[in-house]
Order: structure tokens, then C-alpha cells, then sequence
């Protein structure tokens, strides 16, 4: 096992702010490492240091001799006059530097140089390096490699970023949520990308299914102090969990001992001399054993919402074109209440244009939006507010309301609320400007929950959030009586809260029901049916690997004649089958239709859902034996 990263003793402070005091942490080969914390905790900064760019105040930092770096930031350092090509190839790696000779001797016509540089890409082989720069760039959609860096959005410029990083090949990526920006495709395919991954991974996100497919090391930073964890997230949960029940189990016992010291304390003043003076300090040592684990940081933000009518948001044949370019066609849809909707697409493919539509902040070319009377729309907007940063925490929160209303009745203060968002008092005298963005994403939030809306909207919420306040923020989602859309890449987010999946594509809405993983295993058994690979299997640029040799045909001389029969004939039945359950999704989210026809197609439509799963069960039953 080689050593690549060796800190021992480091701190970091920022202003009086302490971070953490005396770390130790190391990187050795084959490590995956997901770094876990509370925003404000100080993950960036720590990785700032791990990565070399910031020195820590006190401790050392040991890296292996001759290892290289790839750093991905939150907050991007690109050269905004060059092309998204120059700036990717503007690394100084040995292939990427022959790689742009290449291209400016075919651009300069120099065939002289042209055949020098040719030979030496072929002695070390950059042109498979080529094709798997072109190929990462296409992944995070980013075809356009003559565009201005500056032209892109903040969102194409992270993937640039990214793919910046990803193919100068270092030893080491360090990654501060890389997920952030990326639609749920790309998100699964860098998963894959850094699964099967040779390279020491260190990443912060906070998508909880990256870190537990990804890593096989947890750190968490909690309260100054750094603790490792040798397995993926879900092993962390279940170890952090018997360390937490241990420590309450002693904690309590700790406080029944107490209790009889306290009585003796009191009762024998006198004594606390030489012979007593051992059990004085010993219930010192009780008190603080008493005292139990630091209390968790917990957030109750069940408010109140305004009463929500029996009509709620209907779009009625919703269309929505920029230029040339369809985003949305002859949409239709009636939001009920309590709906929770997730919805998912490629970038670009028009989620935010819907989420405008439906809270009228744009009208669409044809059809039209019926919002009903009671609707009072709560709206988390990708881009936020814009904060005074000459205001503290808590004078920005005030601006909202001076009280928040629980669903129990009883009132907050504004004091009380940002405790519960944890915002400790101590921290609620803050100048908004001294916040890290995680923080400041967070008080949008509160304020966005503080209006008491019955429709809630939320555009990549989980972006920059903290995974505790994700926990959270779910709890608070799932007990929701008003209704709910999300856009979201994050898909255990989506998985826990959605009802139905709305899939935006080429201008069309699918309709699934069910959370995200219903929809992929959907997705999977029909490209399984139909041959075509699931991204899983897909090579880096989206093309399946090289398939394994199929076993002889006469495998199948396993079946009688008439399995084989109903083997032949079932993709056919399932196809038939899935394009009644869409046809009948339809016509439910239509808002024409009698109450009558509804109960109909209701009962229809779990018919078809049962007799679907019963035939593909089949289909694999008789498919494996057909293999045996």
C-alpha cells in the first residue's frame, strides 16, 4: 500500500472562527474518500490544504514525491477569454501538450512538425488520449469546443472545470462536489467514470448514493475533530449510529451515578479533604460523562400552510419554444392536492421553463395555466436572492416575518426558527457576507418556508446543502400537506420524496409513477427486452463494451416448444402492456374526463401494472433457463 497524502496536527482558523484544531488524516492507494460535515465546518478549507493550496496554520502536510493534483473547486478559476478546447488542453500534461502541437501545426499547415509531433504522439500513444478527451467533453455536454468560456453559463462552466480536471489524469482528484450542475445522465456516468478508477479520490458532495456506490473511506469533520470510517456511507451510517447509542448508553448511566454523587456532595461539604478529595474528582469526571455525546444539530421546520382548495394548478396544452428550439409541446396536467412531483432531464431540456410556466413568471407561446384561488406558491429558485450583505442572519430573516406559525399553531420567533435551521444565536449575528455558501443557500431556504406556502417549488435544492440538512428538509418534505414539484439530479432525494417522475425530452413530458429507482429498473428492463445496454454497462462515451460471446443456441433446447413459444411472444405482450400504462398516464393528467372515467382508468391502470410485473417475471424466468 503506497502513502499519497500524510497530515498530522493540522488546524485552520479563520478570524476568532476556529475550524478544526490538531487533524490527522491520510490518503493511501485504492482510498475513495467522501469527506462528510455540516456546511460552515469547514470541508473546503480542508481540502484547500490536502490539495496544496492553502498551507495550514499549524501541523504538516507529507505528499508522495512526484504525485500530481487535480483539484475541482466550488467556485470556478477559468480563463474567460479562451475556447472551452484551449482551456481544457491548457493543463501541463506530456499527451495534452503534444495533443495542442498537433492541432496548431494543422491549423499553421506546418507538415514539417505536423510528422514530428505525429511520431511522438504515437510513441506514448496520446491518440487514444485524444479520443478520450473528446469523448469526456461530449459525456458532460460540452460538444461545442470553439465556444468562449465567458459565453457559457455558471453551469457550463463547473463542467468545463470538470472536465479540465478529469483529463489531466493526475494521481489524485480531489473533487468539492462535483455533481452540482449535472443532470442525473451525467451524474451516473461520472459515478461509473470514478468507480472503476485506479486514482486516490477525495470528494465532498452531497449526494448520498455517489458517496455510498464511490467510496470506500468516510471522514467526518464534526465539532473541530476529524474521524475515519473504513467503508462506504451506508457502513458510516450504521457505525456513526452504535457510536452515538454507545455513548448515550454510557451518558446515561453516567447521569444515574450523578445523581447519587450530587446527593453526597451536598450533603458533605466538610469532607472534601484528602480522604473525600478522590471522590470530588471523580464527579467532575461524571459531570462531563453525564453531560452525553454532542447533541446533533436537529431541525423541526414543520410550519404552517395556508389552506389549499379542492383546485389547484391545472396547465392546459402548455407549448413553449426559444427561437427554433422546442422545450415544451401540448403539455397537460392537473396538480392535486398533496402531489409530489420529481422532475428530470438533460440540462438545457426545459425544467426550469416549466417551474417559470407554472408559477407565471413566463407564458407560454399556446395553452394556458388555471390557478386556483388558495394557491400560495413557495418558490427556491436555482439562482437565489439577493441578500443585503451589509444585514446580519437574523435581520434578513425578519424582513420575511417576525413570527413563524407551526402546523400545531404555536409561534416561533424568528430566533427560535434559526436555532431549529441551525443557526445557533451565536451565529445568528452574522454579516450575511461572512456566510459560506452552503449557509447561504440554507437561509434562502428558510426564507422561501417562512411565507407559509401550500405549493411548494424547488429548483436543485440540494445544490451546496449540507447532508444533515438534506435529512432534514426530506422529513420536513414528507410531512407536507401542500403540494410539491422538485427539480432535482439528486436522485436519493427523489427518491424519497417523489410520487411521480416527470422525465422532460425533446419537448415532451413522460410521465412516470413511482420515485426515480422505480423508473430506472422500468428503463432497464426494457433496454434489457430490447438489447439496447443500460448506461451501467456503457463504455466512457455512452457505446457499450465489447460484449460477452452468447452461449451456443441450442441453450435453449432447456425449453419445451411451447415455453419457447411464450418466450417469443412476451416482449411483444410487455411492450403492448407499457404503451397502455403510458396511454392511460395520460389521460389521467388530462384535465378533461368524468369522475367516472377516472375510477375507471384507475382500476385499469393497477390491472396493467400487475399483469406487466407477473409477465416479466416470466420473460426472466423463462429467459434463464432458456441460458442454462
Amino acid at each position: 500500500m503506497i502513502n499519497y497524502i500524510q497530515a498530522t496536527d493540522i488546524s485552520k482558523r479563520i478570524g476568532d472562527l476556529v475550524l478544526f484544531n490538531e487533524l490527522s488524516f491520510n490518503a493511501d492507494s485504492g482510498d475513495k474518500i467522501g469527506i462528510v460535515a455540516v456546511n460552515g465546518a469547514g470541508k473546503s478549507s480542508l481540502l484547500d490544504i490536502l490539495s496544496g493550496r492553502e498551507a495550514p496554520d499549524t501541523g504538516n502536510i507529507i505528499r508522495r514525491k512526484g504525485t500530481t493534483v487535480g483539484y475541482l473547486r466550488q467556485v470556478t478559476d477559468l480563463d474567460q477569454t479562451r475556447t472551452v478546447f484551449d482551456e481544457v488542453f491548457s493543463s501541463d500534461n506530456k499527451a495534452l501538450r503534444l495533443i495542442r502541437q498537433y492541432e496548431e501545426a494543422v491549423d499553421a499547415g506546418d507538415h514539417q512538425k505536423l510528422h514530428t509531433v505525429m511520431q511522438k504522439i504515437d510513441d506514448i500513444k496520446a491518440w487514444d488520449y485524444e479520443v478520450k478527451v473528446k469523448q469526456i467533453l461530449t459525456r458532460l455536454e460540452l460538444p461545442d469546443h470553439s465556444a468562449l468560456v465567458g459565453s457559457l453559463s455558471g453551469g457550463q462552466q463547473k463542467r468545463v472545470e470538470l472536465a479540465k480536471v478529469l483529463v489531466d489524469d493526475p494521481d489524485i482528484l480531489i473533487l468539492d462536489e462535483p455533481t452540482n450542475h449535472l443532470d442525473v445522465t451525467m451524474t451516473e456516468w461520472l459515478e461509473d467514470y470514478l468507480l472503476n478508477s485506479t486514482k486516490v479520490i477525495l470528494l465532498v458532495t452531497h449526494d448520498r448514493y455517489f458517496l455510498d456506490n464511490v467510496c470506500n473511506v468516510i471522514y467526518e469533520l464534526s465539532e473541530g475533530s476529524l474521524t475515519r470510517y473504513e467503508g462506504n456511507y451506508g457502513y458510516f451510517l450504521s457505525r456513526r449510529d452504535e457510536l452515538m447509542s454507545s455513548r448515550q448508553a454510557s451518558a446515561d448511566k453516567a447521569r444515574n451515578l450523578l445523581r447519587t454523587e450530587l446527593e453526597w456532595i451536598r450533603r458533605m461539604p466538610k469532607a472534601r479533604s484528602h480522604k473525600a478529595k478522590y471522590r470530588v474528582e471523580a464527579f467532575d469526571v461524571l459531570k462531563e460523562s453525564a453531560s452525553g455525546p454532542p447533541e446533533q444539530k436537529s431541525l423541526s421546520i414543520n410550519i404552517s400552510t395556508s389552506r389549499l382548495g379542492s383546485k389547484i394548478v391545472n396547465l392546459h396544452n402548455i407549448s413553449k419554444s426559444f427561437g427554433n428550439q422546442q422545450i415544451l409541446r401540448d403539455f397537460s396536467y392537473n396538480f392535486g392536492r398533496g402531489t409530489k412531483v420529481g422532475i428530470i432531464g438533460a440540462n438545457g431540456s426545459g425544467k426550469s421553463t416549466l417551474l417559470n410556466i407554472l408559477t407565471g413568471q413566463l407564458q407560454p407561446d399556446t395553452g394556458f395555466v388555471e390557478k386556483g384561488e388558495t394557491v400560495v406558491f413557495g418558490y427556491y429558485r436555482q439562482e437565489g436572492i439577493i441578500f443585503d450583505e451589509g444585514l446580519t442572519v437574523i435581520e434578513a430573516a425578519r424582513k420575511i416575518s417576525e413570527t413563524v406559525v407551526s402546523s400545531m399553531g404555536k409561534d416561533f420567533s424568528v430566533s427560535q426558527f434559526l436555532t431549529y435551521f441551525m443557526f445557533p444565536p451565536s451565529r445568528q449575528h452574522t454579516l450575511l457576507r461572512k456566510l459560506s455558501g452552503g449557509e447561504r443557500r440554507r437561509l434562502y431556504l428558510l426564507t422561501v418556508l417562512m411565507r407559509n406556502p401550500n405549493f411548494l417549488i424547488l429548483d436543485e435544492p440540494t445544490n451546496d446543502l449540507d447532508i444533515l440538512t438534506l435529512n432534514v428538509l426530506e422529513d420536513y418534505l414528507m410531512a407536507f400537506q401542500g403540494s410539491l414539484v422538485v427539480v432535482s439530479h439528486d436522485r436519493y432525494f427523489l427518491d424519497k420524496l417523489a410520487e411521480y417522475i416527470f422525465e422532460i425530452r425533446d419537448g415532451e413530458v413522460v410521465i412516470y409513477p413511482g420515485n426515480y429507482t422505480r423508473l430506472r429498473l422500468e428503463k432497464e428492463k426494457a433496454e434489457a427486452l430490447s438489447g439496447t445496454p443500460s448506461p451501467a454497462e456503457a463504455g466512457i462515451n455512452g457505446s457499450p463494451e465489447k460484449p460477452a460471446r452468447r452461449k451456443p443456441e441450442r441453450g435453449k433446447r432447456n425449453l419445451t416448444f411451447s415455453e419457447k413459444t411464450e418466450l417469443d411472444r412476451l416482449p411483444a405482450e410487455i411492450a403492448a402492456l407499457t404503451a397502455e400504462r403510458i396511454g392511460i398516464e395520460k389521460r389521467l393528467s388530462s384535465p378533461d374526463g368524468s369522475h367516472a372515467d377516472i375510477s375507471e382508468l384507475s382500476g385499469r391502470l393497477a390491472a396493467v401494472l400487475e399483469l406487466t410485473d407477473a409477465k416479466e417475471l416470466r420473460w426472466l424466468e423463462l429467459s434463464e433457463k432458456a441460458e442454462g
